[in-house]
């Protein structure tokens, strides 16, 4: 598949590295849908990329609202062949914090919006991609986790978080051969470190700090180079399967 054939639905689209891919997308001539629950940001990010860019409101969340926004995001572009998944929240949070245990519903909230969001959109995708006309590989489209070192190297205070991110890794690989006989590809990347609106929010010598724990480059990852390994992967069938760590290197220590 081509990039400026992609008609792609970026949940989390109004910000962080969903907004990176939107950006990438649109640059390389592609059709693109955000979604994401931040409506001013939202709409203000698809007036300024242009008529190939749209927003939509989702709580990616309620499977109700999940379904009816993927067929209409498809409608909207004339197609839907590339799902990037960038909603999700940070949820940290120790087991037992100052306050007491963590409530259950903290850890449910995490979980309903990190790994079932991702998976309500997942197969509300597929479910489309599948009607697709099938490219000379047999390519119906690709649905693209955006997972975590945090899956693998968990941090106190991420129990909730790396959950998600793990649990988001680990279903990749069954998805993926299960749409594999629908031509459609499932994989996730995990990045490390990254610029991020979160990270802006801190001062400038914890972000140094947090550059420093990276071995190279020695700096925060680009958004943007989390968007060029979308498109890298759009373009390339033999990426499927597999959880893809973007991270310099870097293994998290305990805190």
């Amino acid at each position: 598949m081509k990039i400026q054939d992609a008609r792609a639905v970026v949940t989390g689209g109004a910000s962080g590295l969903g907004h990176a891919v939107a950006s990438r997308l649109v640059s390389l001539g592609a059709k693109v849908v955000m979604l994401d629950v931040q409506d001013g940001p939202g709409c203000a990010a698809a007036e300024a990329l242009g008529p190939n860019a749209g927003f939509i409101r989702c709580d990616v969340s309620a499977e109700a609202e999940v379904n009816s926004t993927m067929a209409a995001a498809r409608e909207r572009m004339g197609g839907l062949n590339l799902l990037v998944n960038c909603a999700g929240v940070i949820g940290a949070g120790r087991v037992l914090g100052k306050n007491g245990p963590m409530a259950g519903e903290f850890f449910t909230r995490v979980v309903h919006i990190n790994l079932i969001g991702t998976f309500l959109c997942d197969k509300a995708a597929a479910s489309l991609m599948q009607a697709n006309e099938p490219s000379e590989e047999g390519e119906r489209g690709l649905l693209v986790h955006t997972s975590s070192v945090a899956a693998f190297e968990g941090q106190i205070g991420q129990a909730a978080y790396s959950a998600t991110k793990a649990g988001l890794a680990g279903m990749t690989l069954p998805i993926a051969r299960e749409l594999a006989r629908f031509g459609i590809r499932c994989l996730s990347i995990a990045p490390g470190i990254f610029h991020t609106p979160m990270v802006d929010s801190m001062t400038a010598e914890i972000q140094a700090s947090l550059a420093s724990q990276i071995p190279f480059p020695r700096r925060l990852g680009k958004p943007q180079e989390f968007a060029q390994l979308v498109v890298a992967a759009f373009e390339i069938p033999m990426l499927n399967g597999e959880t893809i760590r973007l991270d310099g290197a870097v293994r998290m220590q305990a805190q």
